[in-house]
């Protein structure tokens, strides 16, 4: 590796190194299932930053969690909560009793008493920017950093793409660092988006095969096989019956869910189903479905949640040697723009 690239990518994202607390300024995406003990624990012993991914844990388990996570790493790791989730305000004191370092809210716009919570408590707070203003509107209310993911990500995405959004946003937050999401599969892009002003990148697609990842074998493989393309986000087919936008891979579950959204719709415009039932009908075809997939290996009718970097998923490798990797190609961009 040149010391000429390494140097100038150190100075790049110390910012990130520094807020993290960590030797590489990368952290690990808050994927359900797949961001547990295991992989949040390696991803902090090889140097970058772990996130727990809470999703639908009660705090009992997420404490659990936390507990299991520290028994295999002594370096810092964060935890990634939902705003949706029905016991909030339990979850931050969970994470603020366990002294964890960095909490991540994500999925929508974050409540003013959590973020005074977690700020009162001690942590550092990073949250989700889909747009500049609303960039502009956390940094007022005291959020300690940002990540900006755009629609290239797995599962829940926005509109926006990754090179839209760090265009809008990087070169107008400076009050905070800002780390960059989505689509991210090499190292010659988070050297990019560290040239642009961001602090570090955040990965989730190219960790799913590490080895030490939990994901079933089978949901590996399909990782490994997929083409960028496969990763596409699940279609509305009724503006009366909101979906969020998932992005994952193409499966007989896919073809499924657009025929459970054209019946229902019939139902309704039949009279069968009131709006609420139907649109918890919709809602509802999902659940399980990831776990289906990630743990117990059902690529089919399971949810498999992946960005468009899947394509760039070649192999099952350790973390370190997939961080290593990206390293390298960081540090020879860098290197080539220095010359």
């Amino acid at each position: 590796m040149s010391s000429v690239g390494r140097e100038r990518l150190d100075a790049l994202w110390r910012r990130g190194q520094e807020f993290l607390g960590c030797e590489l300024a990368l952290m690990g995406g808050a994927m359900t299932w797949v961001s547990e003990r295991n992989l949040v624990s390696a991803m902090s012993n090889a140097g970058g930053f772990g996130v727990i991914a809470c999703g639908s844990m009660t705090p009992d388990l997420l404490r659990e969690e936390i507990k299991a996570t520290r028994a295999l790493t002594e370096r810092p790791f964060g935890v990634n909560l939902i705003t949706l989730h029905p016991m909030l305000p339990q979850l931050i004191d969970v994470c603020l009793e366990e002294t964890v370092s960095h909490v991540v809210l994500a999925g929508g716009l974050p409540p003013g008493p959590a973020i005074q919570k977690i700020k009162a408590g001690g942590a550092k707070l990073l949250c989700f920017a889909p747009a500049l203003a609303l960039a502009k509107k956390l940094v007022r209310s005291g959020v300690d950093a940002l990540i900006v993911e755009g629609a290239e990500a797995g599962g829940h995405i926005g509109p926006v793409s990754t090179a839209v959004l760090a265009q809008e946003i990087l070169p107008h937050i400076q009050d905070v660092p800002v780390f960059v999401a989505g689509g991210i599969g090499r190292g010659e892009a988070i050297g990019g988006y560290l040239q642009m002003g961001a602090a570090g990148c955040q990965l989730g697609t190219r960790l799913v095969c590490a080895s030490e990842s939990i994901a079933h074998p089978k949901f590996k493989e399909a990782f490994v096989r997929a083409p960028a393309r496969d990763a596409v986000p699940s279609v509305q087919l009724d503006p009366r019956f909101p979906v969020i936008p998932v992005r994952a891979l193409k499966n007989a579950a896919t073809e499924d869910f657009m025929e459970t959204q054209r019946r229902v719709v019939e139902q309704f415009n039949a009279g069968e189903l009131s709006q609420q039932q139907a649109q918890l009908a919709i809602e509802h075809f999902w659940a399980g479905a990831l776990r289906r997939a990630v743990i117990e290996g059902d690529v089919e009718t399971g949810s498999m949640m992946a960005g468009q970097s899947v394509g760039m998923v070649k192999k099952e490798e350790p973390i370190a040697d997939i961080l290593a990797e990206l390293v390298e190609q960081a540090s020879r961009h860098l290197e080539r723009h220095a010359a």
